[in-house]
């Protein structure tokens, strides 16, 4: 079966580059930017310097800003990490995965590997135009074909989607299992004491854990016993420092210099962190150094892990033919470090409305910056519609290819947002998905339709709960929206939502009763991306 789809995908990207032959696939090594993907984990709209924010500081993503392009109107496909991840990887909606059942929650420790090996992923593209290629830190896209039983090798995973190396946390780093993985082996790992899934509720025999305190916020509980040593490599405070140690290296190691007769090929490195996901763990250099409490803490170690790579391009003479792009997997969590930074006055999303896994603003609008020297011109805003299921279309067209070879693909090709400041929108229309299938949502122009109330995510809203969101989360930051009031969705408020975002940015008012025209048109069209399922009839 493995032998079949290794098979399967060596055809594909055949068929792939052969099919590109006779477009523009001419550009030379040299000519070839190299790319830095750096996927942050629930950074929030208002969250860095450069979007507003005052109780943090983030000098080195600010710096990347200044001499790049910030987008405005950039958006997650998914307000949830998993789904996210997939539409970056993919070039598809979340809810095309799975077989057309669509992948809506985070990937739980036992999830198989998520994406399809043959499916072709934005590795795929840069590795088939000639560049070295590397994962690094958080994978949650699952492992394994079938239930991942964690036993190695972790096979398929990364280095079967198109990446030559990969080193990370497996999970996320509220999951087990804490420990890291290379390629498809636990580092650390010893034959004679394996890393073994027990499942929840026997702390007598899981492997002890990095203790933290409470308002780090919620860490799930180790589910593993064994693999000792590799649990202590892991150590929730460290996590930043090793993750920037490892893109420094890799970097490094793929820009040394080498002799005239060999070719320096280009490299993308796909770096996605574990900042900002609780729980707050920042190193002690870093601890009590925001006005925001640990949550700020954890933001501007992320800043100094973002300098400790831009610094590094510089030192190999790279900078200048390197492509940097800045975002997140979806928008910020008001779980308790979230909480505790609201209350020290820090926005984390702004005033959009909403947060992570719901599919108001604050769910799925995320921070996005791209610099490229002498291609992207410096300290510019752009206000075009994008969205993170856009990199593959884009990477393409970066590297030479032709996007009119790509079937079944949600894809648009951005490359002329980030490089010029054309006058039409690159995007007509993007579908946003909250947690909830519900709540599939769809944004075209100026017009963001939500076919049901509230906002399909969290729904927590007291002091010992960590979920935060929908209508009590509005109420906790003082938001406004004409369907909630007293932190509950209106009893007589609509069956769903339309705002005008020309207008009314923030989603205050709700105009669903005003245009029902625009509403029906927006129904039609939504309904028309719904996977379509043959129903079993009853008996």
């Amino acid at each position: 079966m493995k032998l079949k789809s290794k098979l399967s995908k060596t055809v594909k990207i055949l068929v792939f580059i052969l099919s590109c032959c006779g477009s523009n696939l001419t550009l030379s090594s040299q000519d070839k930017p190299n790319v830095v993907y750096i996927l942050v984990d629930d950074l929030g709209y208002g969250d860095i310097g450069c979007y507003g924010a005052t109780k943090v500081k983030t000098p080195n993503i600010d710096k990347l800003a200044t001499e790049g392009k910030i987008f405005t109107d950039a958006h997650s496909a998914s307000a949830v990490c998993t789904p996210s991840r997939y539409a970056t990887m993919t070039g598809q909606y979340p809810f095309r995965g799975n077989n057309g059942k669509g992948i809506w929650g985070p990937a739980p420790v036992e999830s198989e590997l998520l994406l399809k090996t043959d499916q072709l992923t934005i590795a795929d593209v840069l590795k088939n135009s000639g560049y070295a290629t590397a994962a690094l830190g958080k994978w949650h896209l699952g492992f394994k074909t079938g239930r991942n039983d964690w036993k190695q090798p972790l096979s398929p995973g990364p280095n079967d989607l198109g990446f030559d190396y990969y080193f990370g946390v497996p999970v996320v780093n509220s999951a087990p299992p804490y420990v890291y993985v290379e390629n498809t082996h636990v580092v650390g790992g010893d034959p004679n004491d394996p890393l073994v899934y027990v499942g929840k509720g026997k702390p007598e025999v899981v492997t002890p854990i990095t203790p933290i305190p409470p308002e780090a916020s919620q860490r799930t509980v180790n589910m593993f016993k064994g693999a000792v040593a590799a649990h202590k490599i892991y150590n929730d405070y460290t996590v930043g420092t090793v993750l920037a140690g490892k893109a420094v290296d890799w970097i490094t190691a793929k820009t040394a210099k080498k002799s005239k007769k060999e070719k320096q090929n280009p490299f993308f490195l796909y770096l996605a962190t574990t900042h900002i996901h609780h729980p707050f763990t920042p190193g002690s250099n870093f601890q009590g150094k925001s006005d925001a409490e640990l949550y700020g803490d954890f933001i501007q170690e992320l800043d100094w892990m973002v300098g400790q790579v831009t610094s590094t391009l510089e030192k190999q003479g790279v900078a200048e033919n390197t492509l940097i792009i800045f975002t997140s997997d979806n928008g910020a969590m008001l779980n308790l470090g979230g909480r505790n930074a609201v209350k020290a006055g820090h926005k984390i999303n702004g005033d959009l409305l909403g947060f992570k896994f719901g599919v108001w603003e604050g769910g799925h609008r995320v921070p996005f910056i791209a610099k490229w020297p002498g291609k992207i011109e410096a300290g510019t805003v752009s206000n075009q519609l994008i969205c993170n299921v856009d990199m593959l279309a884009t990477f393409m067209a970066l590297t030479g290819q032709n996007t009119n070879n790509l079937e079944h693909t949600d894809s648009v090709n951005i490359l002329p947002a980030l490089t010029g400041n054309p006058e039409k929108p690159i995007r007509n229309e993007v579908v946003l998905a909250a947690y909830r299938e519900s709540h599939l949502s769809l944004r075209k122009g100026k017009w963001m339709y939500i076919p049901a109330q509230g906002s399909g995510g969290f729904t927590g809203s007291k002091p010992e709960q960590h979920a935060w969101g929908g209508a009590p989360a509005v109420a906790f930051i003082g938001g406004v929206n004409s369907d909630i009031e007293n932190g509950k969705i209106k009893k007589d408020a609509p069956k769903a939502q339309l705002y005008n975002l020309e207008e009314d940015k923030y989603q205050i008012t709700n105009v669903y009763t005003k245009y029902p025209e625009v509403v029906k048109e927006m129904e039609t069209i939504l309904e028309s991306y719904r996977p379509k399922t043959e129903k079993t009839p009853k008996k």
